[in-house]
């Protein structure tokens, strides 16, 4: 654990990850370096087979790298366990997905508490905090409506609103927008822009380059290398 409160969420020092496809190695990351602040707003974008979904594997704490070290909030998760790895995503992440994820016979409100009841809350502070969380993502009039009574925007906003359930340093979403319109599509993306301002890490893969645009920073994968792309003003499009 890094002491100082300093450090970046996310810490990567010549990582390397291999995987076995029957007698052939498949070098998916070929030593990557790169830091991800707390607070950053960041979209990963590259080709298929670039390896950016293996980051965002690493960075979810869903995989460890095969060499290199990989320190996520100052916690350093080469030799973690199963279980470590999901005690720490628990603890420090939210994820959103494409296609929404949602339980479909569950109101808004009961798929928001999902994982607050998967981390043993208690039921009425489960509903009050999902009731919070919903509120968050504009949504206080909808909590009790299942997903096919709702837009495909305001079940992605259920879903972030569930991603948001356990007070996460980070949100990871994997191409947010893909399921979308491209008006609905930016007010999700305006929702990740309030939700940085509001101090949580967002990191966001995405095909899209306008949807990228609206991060501060592009990282770009390309044969298992990243090259960092440029700094970008907050709320600058361009």
């Amino acid at each position: 654990m890094v002491e100082s409160s300093s450090h970046p969420f996310l810490s990567c020092r010549d990582i390397h990850k291999t995987y076995r496809m029957g007698d052939t190695d498949v070098h998916a990351l070929a030593g990557i370096s790169v830091d991800i602040k707390r607070g950053e707003f960041v979209s990963i974008m590259g080709p298929s087979g670039s390896g950016k979904s293996t980051f965002m594997n690493l960075v979810g704490a869903l995989d460890v790298p095969t060499s290199g070290t990989l320190a996520i909030d100052g916690e350093l998760v080469n030799d973690m366990t199963a279980d470590e790895l999901a005690h720490l995503r628990n603890r420090k992440i939210g994820f959103v997905f494409q296609q929404f994820n949602l339980l479909g016979r569950a109101t808004a409100l009961n798929n928001v508490m999902l994982p607050l009841r998967y981390a043993q809350m208690d039921r009425p502070a489960a509903i009050e905090r999902a009731q919070d969380c919903l509120k968050r993502v504009g949504l206080e009039d909808r909590m009790d409506h299942l997903p096919n009574q709702l837009s495909g925007g305001q079940q992605q906003r259920v879903a972030v609103a569930r991603a948001l359930a356990n007070n996460p340093e980070a949100i990871l979403a994997d191409e947010p927008t893909g399921a979308l319109d491209s008006t609905t599509g930016h007010e999700i993306m305006d929702l990740f822009g309030d939700l940085h301002n509001q101090g949580i890490t967002v990191i966001i893969v995405t095909h899209d380059a306008d949807v990228a645009a609206k991060a501060q920073r592009e990282i770009h994968f390309y044969d298992g290398l990243v090259i960092d792309g440029p700094k970008r003003q907050p709320g600058s499009d361009g």
